[in-house]
């Protein structure tokens, strides 16, 4: 019979609407400052802790 081509097929609209990306917050190191940082544009505070930059992405992380 007929066959439809990929250009034929109409396109249908997503069942759910895209989820926004969840918040994965990092760590990086700048010289003797740690700093955390999400994917999101989120920014910590520089800290000579890494300890404490960590728990500052993962206070950003839950605070949702």
């Amino acid at each position: 019979m007929y066959d439809q081509h990929t250009a034929e097929v109409t396109p249908t609209a997503p069942a759910t609407p895209p989820t926004p990306p969840a918040h994965e917050p990092f760590t990086i190191e700048r010289g003797s400052f740690c700093i955390a940082r999400c994917e999101c544009g989120w920014t910590g505070p520089a800290r000579r802790s890494r300890d404490r930059a960590r728990t500052d992405a993962e206070q950003h992380r839950t605070a949702r």
